[in-house]
């Protein structure tokens, strides 16, 4: 699943036809200038500036400011904007309209093994927690949609009055419609209001998940997922992102700050696996990445490259169990390739290869990165037969001997 920030998720809302406060994301304390030129409702109301990153504890770190004006909206953007939170630098905020109001409820839905969840309570915001058997839920199977009278039914057991029920349950319907059709994995309205100028359901604060591996079935999608790792994603990260939302198969890679041994494993599974034995040795991992489901070679490629142009490191793993679909062959010419041009942009000047991989054309893929040795590579490659983490054992504590 891929977080999507407050921003964009409430823009998911509007185009399915909700209500959400009226909002605008700043990137740069520039912007800040034209803001009331661009959204004259800046100056109409009282507004809330937050800053737009996925971060919890948002309002105990100063970075929530409630019941703005415009001036000083300006003036809580600059604050924000550039400060740095345990090394997270932020780089946006988001200013919202404050609305008025009187009750909160709650609204989500949730994936399921047998399909989603639809969870209604006619309490919410910070007292949803301490009341959750209040909470009251319809099950929608696989490839369902949920019935207007069952959501009726729902908004009922879930406290909501005569007058409120069948608005709580067209907002249901309209949040199922985006949870389905946009391929969510989790969608949380805490608190739903009722605006009190028109009586009108507002969502006000909003949780987004997504598979993000559907990305290629949306290509309106104009917002980039957010990272789970308390910073920004770097360029290099971004850049592999955009190549796995569009390729069969798949292409992952996150940088860890300080790690001496790259990893460029076959799968998410053998990712892990190394990252325990570089660990259990005493090493330090520089990322994490993976390559599975048969991706083309020059996707594997591009992700070579990145590996290769992490600083510091002293070797890289390519590993991975017996494939069985995979093309050893064409993913490792991919591997081959970005090998030979890190190589001749001076990144890999005393970093050693260690190689260790099966299945089909195996030998072929094998044959060609041991004849990498006679271009100068420092390049060690095993076959199936030998054990995943020895070339763990054997790269790491070869260095200490």
């Amino acid at each position: 699943m891929a977080k999507v920030l407050e921003g964009p998720g409430m823009d998911l809302l509007s185009k399915w036809g909700m209500n959400v406060p009226r909002h605008v994301v700043v990137t740069s304390v520039d912007q800040a200038e034209h803001l009331v030129d661009a959204n004259p409702w800046l100056c109409k109301g009282k507004t809330v500036v937050k800053a737009h990153e996925a971060i919890g504890s948002r309002f105990k770190l100063g970075l929530v400011k409630i019941n703005l004006d415009c001036m000083e909206a300006e003036k809580a953007i600059r604050e924000m904007i550039g400060k740095n939170i345990n090394g997270l630098i932020i780089s946006q905020v988001i200013i919202e309209e404050m609305i008025s109001h009187e009750k909160e409820y709650y609204i989500a839905v949730k994936s399921t093994r047998e399909g989603a969840d639809i969870l209604l309570a006619s309490i919410g915001g910070i007292e949803v927690e301490a009341n959750w058997d209040q909470v009251k839920r319809l099950s929608v199977g696989i490839g369902e949609n949920p019935e207007r009278s069952d959501l009726e039914i729902l908004a009922k057991e879930g406290g909501f009055s005569d007058e409120l029920i069948p608005k709580i349950a067209d907002f249901a319907f309209k949040l199922y419609q985006c949870y389905d059709q946009e391929d969510g994995t989790y969608i949380e309205i805490n608190p739903l209001i009722i605006r009190p100028s028109d009586r009108e359901l507002v969502a006000l604060d909003i949780v987004t998940l997504l598979d993000g591996d559907a990305r290629f079935r949306h290509p309106e999608w104009n917002f980039n997922f957010a990272s789970e790792f308390g910073r920004p994603y770097t360029e290099d990260e971004k850049a592999i992102m955009e190549i796995d939302s569009r390729v069969k198969g798949s292409v992952k890679f996150i940088e860890i700050i300080g790690g001496d041994t790259a990893l460029l494993p076959a799968g998410g599974g053998a990712s892990v696996f190394y990252s325990d034995a570089v660990v259990e040795v005493g090493g330090n991992p520089a990322n994490y990445a993976e390559y599975s489901g048969d991706p083309p070679e020059w996707a594997v490629e591009a992700l070579t490259d990145k590996v290769c142009s992490l600083p510091g490191i002293k070797r890289i793993i390519v590993g991975g169990a017996i494939a069985n679909f995979t093309d050893v062959k064409v993913t490792f010419q991919g591997i081959i390739n970005g090998f030979r041009k890190a190589k001749e942009d001076g990144k890999l000047d005393g970093v050693e290869i260690w190689v260790r991989r099966g299945g089909p054309n195996e030998k072929e893929g094998l044959s060609a990165m041991r004849a990498l040795k006679d271009e100068g590579f420092n390049i060690h490659v095993f076959d199936r037969y030998t054990p995943m983490t020895d070339i763990v054992d054997l790269s790491l504590k070869k260095r200490e001997s």
